[in-house]
């Protein structure tokens, strides 16, 4: 029995180091920072790479099937995007790890007009060290992060966030 719980301690002890060493060697963003380059495939077997979007703003939201501000945001983000892209404002939506199929029902149910993006391996989420979802960074046309945003956002939320990171 005691050789249980030691190795219980032993192996927390040991997942507790490798956690800490894991999340300083991706750091916490900030604004201010340079946002890390990464590139996914979209629901279509398109490659998406944050660099090729340079010169634009980038409206880069990560979420959830299951996550019920997710599902209420989405349409409004639909919205705008239609309003923004032709102003130079993207939305990459970065889903973390779930099927290409339950991703693509979502999508069509949620009216996702945009690149819609699975985060696989949750590397991109790690790189960003996301937490609580639905969470969205505003990206500067200069791949600058200038605002990270937790939680639900209204549509008016939406339309001044994607003001802030129009060009020009």
């Amino acid at each position: 029995m005691r050789l249980v719980v030691l190795l219980l301690l032993t192996s927390a002890i040991i997942f507790t180091i490798y956690n800490s060493v894991t999340k300083e060697k991706h750091g916490i963003l900030q604004v201010g920072d340079n946002a890390p380059d990464f590139a996914l495939v979209d629901l279509d077997g398109e490659s998406h790479r944050l660099s090729d979007y340079r010169g634009q703003g980038v409206f880069l939201n990560f979420w959830g099937t299951w996550c019920a501000p997710c599902k209420r945001e989405m349409p409004a983000m639909g919205r705008q995007y239609t309003v923004y892209k032709d102003k130079g404002v993207q939305i990459l939506a970065v889903n973390i790890a779930e099927s290409d199929l339950k991703v693509r029902r979502f999508a069509e149910q949620y009216g996702m007009n945009f690149p819609t993006l699975i985060d696989k391996n949750k590397g991109v989420m790690q790189a960003y060290n996301i937490k609580p979802l639905p969470t969205t960074l505003l990206i500067d046309p200069e791949g600058k992060i200038i605002k990270i945003i937790t939680g639900e956002m209204s549509e008016e939320d939406i339309q001044g966030y994607m003001e802030q990171i129009m060009p020009g």
